[in-house]
């Protein structure tokens, strides 16, 4: 990286040959120790106690509680009545307020990544012994922020139906407006670049064409917040959507553990065994899980062929106080992933005549490993003051293995890299101004194997195993100005440095402002930035690159994408329920797709002119934690547009050749564009101990990519779908809890996606049944 460049060189010269030197060397030690990727699962409350008259309230004890674990945090007012709690992972917490000759007071909060939610608390005169008992977390709109959030938490996994398997994005899919799955692959907002962050620290990966295993096993997770767009300058260059995972500690455990067992159809089992303990100072939780079923990957056809899956993996979250100026965390994963490439047995249906072969003799499979370890520091200077640094590494393999029979041609790729980096930060708050500043970057090395032996006689065999190499670096500032509680304003600027086959700069301002209603309580809030994304590294060369040219293709490198993105939206409390809308548009230059090597289902990122995203999103939230259950809906109203040629990546040759590279003029549909999509949800508290949950979805039908005969859909869309989820269980004493999940009750078969991408066509998940128990035991 640039800085770390900058100061290497001053290393060698001998500190006395000039003051310069020295402070040089000082600025960069201090910017390596307190920049970059700011601490993004970690928010700050602050705020004021007062009596009847309005007069400060000194020495008042305020103790913030995690609503789900034994997490706890404690601060005194000031003689001015102020307190400050800094550094508090998000999620759901109970806030308790103590004074002499006062009662009790209690406040439940939600707080969100890189927040500051500012309070007032006016204690009334105890007359007797008064307590309040917290019913709800109440569903609060944000003025701290102009990025749309949706906030999920462990007890939403456990309850809706599916969402704590392995393999599933559920958690995902049933809560955020427009993030659905089609061929295997999540999509948000129209794209399928998405960054995730373990513990704030954002993973690389730019493999993402070639994945389809999870990130994280969803039971190791205990809040997930998904930011929408509208980042601030201190979160990714991912446009489409941020995970932000705060994972288990161990603060929810004291010599627990918990056995998951599961049976149902398909033969799947989905199993975990997780411990945990902590102390004052330390924390501690470690898992290990294991899964398989006959069912995994999107069937080519409407019954699933050839189609298992299994897979086990470990997990682990270190958390230790030092002292109260000092936290130390580390949290690591490895995981293993196998699936079958699902097989259409029929080679005289439409789907092979449409496809020109059959893939009834595909017994092919996809290999996928990954593991991945970051240690935090944080240190608190002051209540105002916190900075953060994080080293890490990921590894990630995808492997494509293909039957050497395969017909028409047998495609193998195994693609491999390493990443290492750095990501660190400071903030501060002065006066009115919340302000941040850092550096993010990362080596990668990248080893890209890819092989075809063409069984039809068409071609030698081809193959190629490039070693690439390549960084980014990326620094950003940004200060969010409070001149009132009821507004908010946010700049910033991110500059990305990306360095492999190509070399490319790119330095992007990000604005936003939220306003707050007095009275009302609506907040409205608007955002207009850009963003880059660095490109994958994936290349074509050796006979591989002779066979493309022989087909009238050539490689480009690709370029990184470049979006302008503006949204408007509005949150609007009503008794704890929470409404939020929005409406944004992305125009996007060099965006990022995939297409196939030739007739096979591996798939090689490239890139298109441009694209234009646009669309309505619409959330509704009860109160978190409402004594009847929580419900919960997410819409959007989408339209999902690309224009012009492929540009990078495998690229049409020669470009002008109207006959081979000809491109229709205007915008035409992305071939994963759905227009509406739609989720009902409930997790419903039901006497003895019951809960019973559902999910209702609704797709309104991706793009059609075959509309000519022999295929039966003829329109631009294919067919709506609708699929229901439901849950039932109940828990025995503190230690049994047994559910019944019934995924897709209805067995609704819909065609989701005709592009060639691993085995063909894809179809909606079938139904599943399966049972699951949930025992908890000291150890």
């Amino acid at each position: 990286m640039r800085l770390f460049i900058s100061c290497y060189e001053v290393l060698p010269r001998q500190l006395s040959d000039d003051g310069a030197t020295v402070r040089k060397l000082s600025l960069c030690l201090f910017l390596l120790i307190n920049s970059a990727a700011h601490a993004t699962i970690f928010g700050n409350v602050h705020g004021l106690v007062h009596d009847p008259q309005h007069r400060p309230i000194a020495g008042a004890k305020i103790t913030l509680h995690a609503a789900h674990s034994a997490l706890a945090f404690t601060a005194t007012s000031t003689p001015e009545g102020a307190f400050e709690i800094p550094a508090i992972p998000l999620g759901d917490y109970i806030l308790t307020i103590a004074a002499p000759t006062f009662a009790d007071l209690q406040q439940t909060i939600t707080l969100t990544a890189d927040s500051t939610t500012t309070l007032h608390f006016q204690l009334s005169i105890a007359t007797v012994k008064q307590s309040t008992t917290v019913e709800a977390t109440q569903q609060q709109a944000n003025v701290d922020s102009v990025t749309p959030q949706t906030l999920i938490d462990r007890i939403d996994i456990a309850q809706t139906p599916g969402a704590d398997r392995t393999n599933s994005l559920a958690m995902i899919t049933d809560f955020v407006p427009g993030a659905y799955m089609t061929h295997d692959m999540l999509h948000m907002r129209g794209g399928h670049e998405l960054s995730w962050l373990i513990d704030g620290v954002n993973i690389p990966n730019t493999n993402i064409a070639a994945n389809v295993g999870p990130a994280i096993d969803p039971k190791d997770i205990d809040t997930l917040e998904v930011d929408r767009g509208s980042y601030n300058a201190s979160l990714g260059d991912r446009t489409y959507g941020v995970f932000n995972v705060v994972p288990r500690t161990g603060f929810e455990r004291n010599r627990d553990a918990e056995l998951v067992l599961t049976a149902g159809n398909f033969y799947q089992t989905n199993d975990q065994l997780s411990l945990g303990d902590h102390t004052e100072k330390f924390a501690w939780f470690a898992s290990l899980n294991a899964n398989r079923s006959s069912y995994g990957l999107q069937p080519a056809i409407e019954q699933p062929v050839h189609d298992a899956e299994n897979g086990y993996g470990g997990f682990t979250s270190l958390v230790y106080n030092r002292d109260p100026a000092n936290q130390f965390r580390l949290v690591a994963q490895a995981r293993a992933d196998y699936y079958q490439i699902p097989q259409d047995p029929n080679p005289n249906d439409w789907q092979s005549t449409v496809l020109g072969y059959a893939t009834t003799q595909l017994y092919d499979g996809e290999h996928e490993n990954d593991s991945y370890a970051a240690l935090t520091w944080l240190h608190t200077f002051s209540p105002t003051t916190v900075s953060q640094l994080s080293p890490f590494f990921h590894f990630n393999q995808a492997g494509y293995a293909a039957k050497p029979n395969d017909y028409p041609d047998a495609t193998t790729a195994n693609e491999i890299g390493f990443y290492a980096g750095l990501q660190s930060s400071v903030s501060t708050t002065i006066a009115k101004n919340s302000i941040s500043a850092g550096i993010y970057g990362y080596a990668q090395h990248e080893s890209d194997f890819f092989a075809a032996a063409f069984n039809d006689g068409s071609n030698a065999p081809v193959s190629t195993n490039p070693v690439i190499t390549a960084g980014v670096e990326e620094t950003y500032i940004e200060d969010k100005y409070k001149p009132t509680t009821w507004l908010t304003l946010t700049a910033g600027e991110r500059q990305s440095h990306f360095s492999g086959a190509i070399t490319e700069d790119a330095l992007y301002p990000r604005v936003g402002i939220a306003l707050q209603i007095p009275k009302l309580n609506w907040v409205f809030r608007a955002f207009y930035g850009h963003f880059y994304q660095p490109p994958p590294v994936t290349t074509l060369s050796g006979s591989l690159l002779d066979y493309a040219n022989t087909n009238g293709l050539s490689y480009v490198p690709l370029h990184g994408e470049r979006n302008e993105e503006h949204q408007f939206g509005v949150q609007i409390p009503y008794r704890g329920w929470l409404l939020d809308a929005d409406n944004f548009v992305t125009r996007s230059r060099s965006f990022l797709d995939h297409q196939n090597i030739g007739e096979s289902s591996v798939f090689i990122p490239v890139t298109v002119q441009g694209a234009l995203i646009q669309a309505w999103e619409l959330t509704l939230r009860s109160p978190h934690l409402w004594r009847f259950g929580q419900a919960h809906l997410s819409y959007s109203n989408q339209l999902a547009q690309q224009i012009g040629p492929v540009t990078g990546g495998a690229i049409c040759d020669p470009a002008t050749d109207p006959g081979a590279c000809y491109v229709a003029p205007g915008y035409s549909a992305l071939d994963h564009d759905q227009r509406n999509t739609l989720n009902i949800g409930f997790n419903g508290n039901l006497p003895y101990r019951i809960f019973a949950s559902f999910n209702a979805y609704y797709g309104s039908g991706f793009s059609n990519g075959y509309q000519d005969p022999p295929s039966p859909y003829t329109g631009a869309y294919l067919p709506p779908h609708t699929t229901v989820d439901i849950a039932l269980g109940k828990s025995f004493s503190e230690r049994y809890t047994v559910s019944l999940n019934a995924l897709n009750i209805g067995n609704t078969r819909a065609l989701l996606d005709n592009s060639l991408t691993f085995g063909g066509f894809h179809y909606n998940d079938p139904r599943q049944l399966y049972a699951e128990l949930r025992y908890r035991f000291k150890f």
